[in-house]
């Protein structure tokens, strides 16, 4: 299963809000609030919805601001809560 990486400075995060145009509000577990982006590659092949469960990117110029890679399904969360990546 995929997992964040951090030699990709990759971060678990949770969608606390959808924005319109391809961008939700995330709030990370490293404890900064990003405002994400949805890339067009990955546009209507991931439904995002409040409350999901993401791998986001953190832009290097713009530390506020990420891009959403992959989201996750029931299951695969209800494993990351059995191995401990969730709080």
């Amino acid at each position: 299963m995929r997992t964040p990486r951090r030699d990709r400075n990759e971060v678990l995060a949770t969608v606390s809000s959808l924005l319109g145009s391809k961008r939700v509000t995330l709030q990370c577990m490293d404890g900064i609030v990003r405002m994400g982006r949805i890339p067009g590659s990955k546009n209507k092949k991931m439904w995002i919805r409040e409350g999901d469960i993401v791998i986001a990117t953190p832009w290097e110029i713009q530390d506020s601001k990420a891009d959403v890679i992959w989201k996750y399904t029931r299951p695969q969360i209800e494993w990351l809560e059995r191995k401990g990546y969730l709080k």
